[in-house]
């Protein structure tokens, strides 16, 4: 691609930590290497679904190191409305397929940067395929479940969030004797709640890939309270289910559920088995709106400076990665297609389990 070119810009799914870094990254590489001008397309794919299409242009004043400290995203984000499956008002599904990528031809768009997760990424990339339009993808996440990456943009920052909330839970905690639950977000994986836990010094971790009893949680706590100690932290992850298998969701506005309560649940079973007077805290978006960690600064300017390169180089359809220190680039394709969980055998549950935390079961 040759100087006088046009890219666009979207974040796509939920916020999080990082993404206006990402941002600031792909206009600095884009204009003062390439000469490019970089349009940062608002609400995801909605904006390219308005008329006229809702983009701004970026350019370096807009992008100074303020906006590298700024949480969110300056240009909005969406995580509903597959445009494949477009839900409208008179509760029917429509195909709007066409209207996105006409909105990306009315730009006169020489490709398109999307900043998402593995669900954005599949209709990103069906649109691109649908389109004849070239695309790169930078991941976000602070799930951190993202397939042959080993971080996400938003994870760091996250896991932050949910350690200096054990921090401030623990000395509560031990003035009144309590257990104190904290329940923290994670889709489908367990990888926030089992890294705070380490980092954060909790007694009980649970996490949706490894089954628990109460009875073994209500162990762990007696366990700690034989030593004299008269407080217990537990993390629990959002997605853990309930003793029989039952996922606790909350029903929101148009019909939307959402992960939310297990902390409930697992604060009043413990204070059944154990007598404990326990207390729960959801953190809830709280991890997705803090200041960037310095990490996810750095991860997320890296990321966002390879993905221009990738354009530069002709290499589309492709995701940026963290791999071995380093940024490495793989086919989005095998990455939306690989989900990383947490292993049951990896590094963090065998750290846990040395450390005395328990996992539940």
């Amino acid at each position: 691609m040759t100087a006088g070119k046009r890219i666009g810009i979207l974040t796509s799914g939920g916020d999080c930590a990082g993404l206006n870094a990402v941002i600031r990254a792909v206009v600095h590489r884009a204009v003062l290497t390439y000469g490019w001008q970089v349009l940062g397309i608002k609400e995801g794919t909605q904006g390219l679904l308005q008329r006229p299409v809702q983009y701004q242009v970026l350019d370096l004043p807009q992008v100074d190191g303020n906006m590298m400290r700024m949480g969110g995203t300056i240009l909005g984000t969406t995580n509903r409305g597959d445009p494949f499956a477009y839900p409208m008002a008179d509760g029917t599904q429509k195909d709007r397929s066409d209207e996105i990528i006409g909105g990306y031809r009315e730009l006169g768009l020489d490709a398109l940067i999307g900043i998402g997760g593995d669900g954005s990424f599949a209709i990103l990339k069906k649109l691109a395929d649908k389109g004849g339009f070239q695309m790169v993808g930078i991941p976000k996440t602070i799930d951190n479940d993202l397939g042959l990456t080993e971080v996400s943009v938003g994870y760091d920052t996250a896991v932050g969030v949910a350690v200096e909330a054990l921090d401030r839970l623990q000395p509560t905690a031990a003035s009144h004797a309590r257990v104190m639950v904290l329940e923290v977000m994670g889709r489908d994986a367990g990888h926030i709640a089992l890294a705070a836990g380490i980092a954060g010094g909790a007694d009980v971790v649970l996490i949706p890939e490894i089954a628990y009893s109460i009875e073994k949680i209500a162990q762990k706590i007696k366990q700690v309270r034989s030593t004299g100690r008269n407080f217990a932290l537990v993390v629990v992850s959002e997605a853990v289910k309930t003793v029989d298998g039952t996922g606790v969701q909350k029903l929101f506005q148009g019909g939307q559920k959402r992960y939310g309560g297990i902390g409930d649940y697992i604060g009043e079973k413990i204070a059944e088995a154990t007598g404990a007077e326990t207390r729960v805290t959801v953190l809830g978006h709280v991890q997705r709106g803090s200041m960037p960690s310095p990490r996810d600064r750095l991860v997320a300017s890296a990321f966002g400076v390879h993905a221009v390169d990738l354009i530069a180089e002709g290499k589309f359809d492709r995701m940026v990665a963290w791999s071995d220190r380093g940024v490495i680039d793989v086919p989005i394709t095998e990455a939306i297609a690989k989900y990383a969980c947490v292993e049951l055998d990896g590094a963090m549950v065998k750290t846990a389990r040395g450390l005395g935390i328990s996992l539940g079961d």
